[in-house]
């Protein structure tokens, strides 16, 4: 059985710094393409961030809103990604959730809420 485990979320101060983890289980993490969503009260979710595995090595993308000032990263040790974020806003509060994908089927964390109080 897949299972992503999100964790790291909490209440943070604008400008402050926050690192997410996901945690697979239950599938080969080597090639999964990892993404980092989230979704606001009364907003659709959104993509933050994504690695994914393209031919020989992992791509990072991010979106516009937290290009420049968030970095996901691997560890294939701890089959864990991490969203690490930085002068954090108002505007990122939501809930944050990981989501992996093998190229057949497609899995969700239950999401952490991160709230930056301002």
């Amino acid at each position: 059985q897949v299972q992503l485990v999100e964790s790291g979320g909490g209440l943070v101060q604008a400008g402050g710094s926050l690192r997410l983890s996901c945690a697979v289980s239950g599938c080969s993490f080597s090639r999964l393409d990892v993404g980092w969503y989230r979704q606001a009260p009364g907003k659709e979710r959104e993509l933050v961030a994504d690695i994914n595995w393209r031919i020989y090595s992992y791509y990072a993308t991010y979106a516009d809103p937290v290009r420049g000032r968030s970095t996901i990263f691997r560890d294939d040790a701890k089959n864990t990604v991490y969203l690490q974020m930085a002068k954090l806003k108002p505007e990122d509060t939501a809930i944050y959730y990981c989501n992996a994908d093998n190229g057949g089927d497609n899995y969700w964390g239950q999401g952490t809420q991160v709230t930056v109080s301002s």
